[in-house]
């Protein structure tokens, strides 16, 4: 199993895997004191930091501009809009499984990881030469199936990297990083566009450089290879090394069987339920300009305020999960996103209102978007860590996907208003189902 380094607090052995975020009483940590806090943090998590910041950076530039010229540019309607961005959000689930399984099998999360960046690298400049919905769909599924095959692999060489009791704050570090250059993707294509003659081609083509670069840095600095999972004894590392090869073989069939896993299952039924009433960030964007009037060249910042939040409170937030327990965080972000939803709906029409809702937008993803891997991997044997994380984010995933479809054809048929009003109910009925299915599931890791 891969580990690049050893973490720096000790854990179970490997052969001893800890149920979800399991607690050793008197336990004192140590790393949750102030100002050790990163610290507590592997390299290996920086590292991948610094891949996913160099990353969102040229992902984020397309993203923050694809919604307007989808709509505005090539005259697509939301309908047309909610397929290709679902299958930009679907495509990513449907191979996650994939991925993962493929780097559980083989023991190399770092190739598979390497895999997915390329792939993700090569379709920005097919961009420039896309310009019909079947063309531009066949591209962003591409460029997803390149998300999906790295996102499990890298999610679990930081899982596997880290001890369960500092797994929040480590996931909070990589998705501040990765936040970081989603925050700066937005600009650079806000400058790229008023600079450049070209506009949306200039974008396209910064886009594929940065994420080269990102790839070099993977392969230059992220450590691979086999080894237990962070924190194992070493007695316990040498006697996994001995016995890997009598182990048995990683196969698709003992990945799904991961689900007769109580815990792994009550989290993967409420990350489904819950994707499927998560309406996307760019018909989120689109709402707030079309109820303010947002003009078309100040819409690329939009995504700022939330990434600027996400950015803040990743850290943050991960640290409480560990404390308090990572479940109720995850569900305490929902209700940033219920809030988010009702002050769109609101009658108000203050100068305050959209970073009001792009800072709980961020809130949400702050609380969910690391705190969820972190409370899963303490549910997955570490010989299935990868296929475990991915089988719960396909979940998710698939049902961002389906809501994408929904909530684009409802926007067509009724309108945004309500649409999102649909949304919200459902979001808040299946908030209150996962909060009954998850309640005494979990109990702090850190004290």
């Amino acid at each position: 199993m891969y580990l690049a380094e050893r973490g720096p607090a000790a854990a179970p052995a490997s052969g001893d895997v800890p149920t979800s975020d399991d607690v050793q009483p008197g336990r004192t940590d140590r790393a949750a004191q102030p100002g050790r806090a990163l610290r507590a943090i592997s390299g290996t998590v920086f590292a991948l930091g610094t891949v996913s910041f160099i990353t969102d950076i040229s992902s984020e530039m397309v993203t923050a501009v694809l919604p307007l010229y989808l709509v505005a540019g090539l005259g697509l309607s939301p309908l047309g809009f909610g397929l290709l961005d679902g299958v930009y959000n679907g495509v990513s689930g449907l191979v996650r499984l994939f991925g993962g399984h493929l780097a559980d099998r083989g023991r190399r999360h770092k190739a598979v990881a390497v895999i997915g960046y390329g792939l993700s690298a090569v379709c920005k400049p097919l961009l420039l030469v896309a310009g019909t919905l079947p063309v531009i769909g066949a591209v962003l599924a591409a460029d997803r199936t390149g998300k999906g095959l790295r996102t499990a692999p890298r999610d679990a060489m930081i899982s596997l990297a880290s001890p369960p009791e500092t797994r929040g704050r480590a996931f909070g570090v990589h998705r501040a990083m990765d936040t970081g250059g989603a925050l700066l993707g937005p600009l650079v294509a806000f400058l790229v566009l008023n600079v450049a003659a070209d506009g949306y081609d200039a974008v396209f083509t910064v886009s594929f450089c940065v994420a080269v670069l990102g790839v070099l840095v993977l392969l230059l600095f992220v450590p691979g290879g086999r080894a237990p999972e962070a924190g194992a004894t070493e007695a316990g590392a040498t006697e996994a090394g001995a016995t890997e090869e009598k182990a048995p073989p990683v196969t698709l069939r003992s990945a799904l069987a991961l689900l007769r896993l109580p815990d792994v299952r009550r989290l993967t039924v409420s990350a489904t339920l819950l994707g499927l009433t998560t309406v996307s960030d760019a018909f989120v964007y689109l709402m707030l300009q079309h109820r303010l009037g947002i003009s078309e060249h100040w819409f690329p910042l939009l995504p700022l305020g939330t990434a600027a939040a996400f950015l803040l409170l990743a850290l943050p937030l991960g640290v409480l999960a560990d404390k308090v327990g990572r479940r109720r965080v995850f569900l305490g972000g929902h209700l940033a996103l219920l809030l988010a939803y009702g002050l769109l709906l609101a009658p108000l029409h203050v100068g305050a209102l959209p970073f009001v809702v792009l800072a709980l937008h961020g809130t949400f993803y702050a609380a969910t978007d690391g705190v969820l891997p972190a409370a899963a991997a303490g549910a997955v044997p570490a010989e299935l860590r990868a296929s475990g994380l991915a089988l719960i984010g396909t979940g998710q995933a698939l049902a961002r996907f389906c809501c994408s479809l929904a909530f684009g054809a409802a926007w067509t048929a009724i309108g945004d208003r309500a649409s999102l009003g649909i949304a919200m109910a459902g979001l808040a009925l299946c908030a209150a189902w996962a909060a009954y299915a998850l309640r005494g599931q979990e109990a702090p890791v850190s004290r």
